[in-house]
């Protein structure tokens, strides 16, 4: 991709977007020491939900349950010699 004066459209050629790089870094530095406290306070309840949501959507035993020993043959392989 170039432009009419044979240059490559780069992201960082803008000078405008290297600016909103640069605010967005800042600004997010400032959310992340501002909020930490809170986020903090509620890591242990995000963990103690994250256990019933896991079994909601995953369930128990995942791949085949509980000491399940599934004959990976077919009936193909049992009738050959």
């Amino acid at each position: 991709m170039s432009d009419e004066r044979g240059g490559s459209n780069g992201f960082f050629r803008s000078r405008a977007n290297v600016v909103l790089i640069v605010f967005a870094a800042i600004a997010g530095f400032f959310l992340f020491t501002e909020h930490r406290a809170h986020a903090i306070e509620w890591l242990p309840f995000l963990l103690l939900a994250a256990c019933p949501l896991l079994h909601l959507f995953h369930g128990h035993g995942g791949h085949g349950g509980h000491g399940e020993h599934r004959d990976r043959t077919t009936d193909e392989d049992r009738k050959k010699p």
